[in-house]
């Protein structure tokens, strides 16, 4: 008989859980308490797994399988590594926060808020430890089910146009994306992820399959110009969901897990074409959250900054860019969901988003203010703080692949500096601007803790990123090996890249 791993368990308990709460709840205190230990099983797993996963080994650790369909050479096929290991971690630990955060917000059909949001950190588990394509696939569809309902359901006024936009942009590039792996089965007659990396696939197919898959990642990281649906989701969408979508960032997981090791070949033909759209969207992103009244749009094109950085490190092949590009991601997630719960906060009390809304809150919040200043602070890159470690990474990646490239995605720190610290101070500072204002109240025990685990996460990575960057670097040396290696048969006369492809064996400094 087939016992189930401990990944098994960090993908199932939340959607049995989440199922469970959906189906059978009958009061809100009820599906409240339900939820919560729901969310309080699917944290379990990690510790097994932090205490199971050997950091020092760039191969796939507590692998599962299980022949799903065998004809179509599908299996139930999960493992993690040294990059997915912490996306994991912190899909289960953002689960239990924003159950936490969303305690009191959440007024109206509370048993199915709370069984979709289990089923959506179930589904998240299953995109980042799944390896075989077509259960990634799965897992990556279903998400869009639980997040269509958390935003159309439970957003603002104009929440139904936000979900029905971010649902049908996410599924034109998923299908683009199934297209891309049904031709990978085709060729291989396989959904493995390994055998795909070490299949030979010719230059044009290359093209094509990795136009589609980007298609679909560009979508989540978000990447400029596919990003226009996340300044609706943060305005419109419920807190809980815009916090999970900022922090879980499957786009930038695909890519790295899909596209660069599969189509090496065409990662490099394209390589100048992501980093310009990256560099664009880094310059065009912090511009445009400048010009911003309402909080979370800010924060929306915010992301698209940061997130462009992202994009620029996987793309110059550099391993200390890479791993720049990963801890950014794992980073920016906890700074971009820690500011929105700090907005959910303000707009809970207030019902507005508007900066001219505020002014003065220090008087009224000054624990609220202080937490603020960390996340703010965060959010520029001050060291000390995660923002930093993945941004100096990826920016010295980017100058060791080209010092102009490097340069002109520096401005992100003046610009960032100047959008971030511009909210605050005008929402934080000053007198008290007006009655609403005069009338708030400070964050409560529970809020204080929710955004004191979110302060802890931030200063973790900031202060020790030691702790996560040596399990993640022996996984991403493996993976830019592959994506150094031509995946082209030995008949194709496809043009060569050698000049643009790095050592993908340099290591960081100490």
């Amino acid at each position: 008989m087939h016992l189930p791993s401990v990944l098994s368990f960090l993908i199932w308990m939340p959607v049995v859980s989440g199922i469970f709460v959906f189906t059978f709840s009958v009061s809100a205190m009820l599906a409240r308490a339900a939820a919560l230990f729901g969310a309080v099983l699917g944290l379990l797993p990690v510790v097994p797994l932090l205490a199971r996963f050997d950091a020092s080994s760039n191969a796939v650790q507590l692998a599962e399988r299980i022949d799903w369909l065998p004809q179509f050479g599908i299996s139930y096929h999960l493992g993690v590594d040294g990059i997915s290991l912490w996306f994991s971690v912190l899909t289960a630990v953002t689960t239990l926060i924003v159950f936490m955060a969303s305690w009191r917000s959440v007024t109206k059909q509370v048993a199915q808020y709370y069984g979709a949001f289990l089923v959506l950190s179930g589904c998240m588990q299953g995109v980042f430890l799944a390896l075989d394509g077509m259960l990634f696939f799965v897992f990556f569809e279903a998400t869009l089910i639980p997040l269509y309902l958390l935003i159309g359901t439970w957003g603002s006024e104009r929440r139904v146009y936000a979900a029905m936009r971010f649902f049908f942009i996410s599924l034109f590039g998923s299908l683009a994306m199934l297209a891309a792996l049904i031709y990978l089965w085709s060729q291989s007659h396989t959904f493995d992820i390994d055998a795909w990396r070490n299949m030979k696939i010719g230059f044009a197919p290359q093209l094509v399959v990795f136009v589609c898959l980007v298609a679909a990642f560009s979508v989540k990281v978000p990447m400029w110009p596919l990003h226009t649906w996340l300044p609706d989701v943060n305005a419109e969408g419920p807190t809980g969901a815009a916090v999970l979508l900022g922090m879980l960032k499957i786009g930038g997981y695909g890519m790295l897990r899909y596209v660069l090791p599969i189509v090496p070949d065409a990662s490099h033909f394209f390589a100048p074409a992501m980093i310009a759209l990256a560099l664009v969207a880094v310059i065009y992103g912090s511009l445009v959250a400048l010009a911003q009244t309402d909080m979370r749009k800010l924060l929306a094109y915010s992301a698209v900054a940061h997130m462009g950085l992202v994009t620029l490190g996987l793309f110059t092949f550099d391993r200390m860019g890479t791993e720049g590009a990963v801890v950014q991601m794992l980073s920016y997630g906890v700074v971009s969901g820690a500011m929105l719960l700090c907005t959910g906060v303000l707009v809970d009390r207030t019902q507005s988003g508007s900066i001219d809304a505020y002014g003065g809150v220090v008087n009224t919040m000054p624990k609220f203010a202080t937490y603020a200043m960390l996340f703010s602070m965060a959010n520029v890159g001050l060291p000390g703080t995660s923002g930093f470690v993945g941004e100096f990474l990826v920016l010295m990646g980017a100058i060791r692949f080209n010092f102009w490239i490097g340069a002109i995605a520096a401005l992100s720190l003046i610009l960032s500096a100047a959008y971030t610290l511009w909210m605050y101070k005008r929402v934080i500072f000053g007198a008290v601007a007006n009655e609403r204002v005069a009338k708030l109240k400070d964050i409560g025990k529970r809020e204080f803790v929710v955004l004191g685990a979110m302060a802890v996460l931030v200063l973790a990575i900031g202060v020790h990123p030691k702790t996560f960057t040596d399990a993640i670097g022996p996984s991403v040396e493996a993976v830019l090996s592959a994506a150094q290696s031509s995946s082209l048969p030995s008949d194709d006369n496809a043009p060569s890249y050698d000049a643009h492809r790095v050592d993908a064996t340099k290591r960081l400094p100490g």
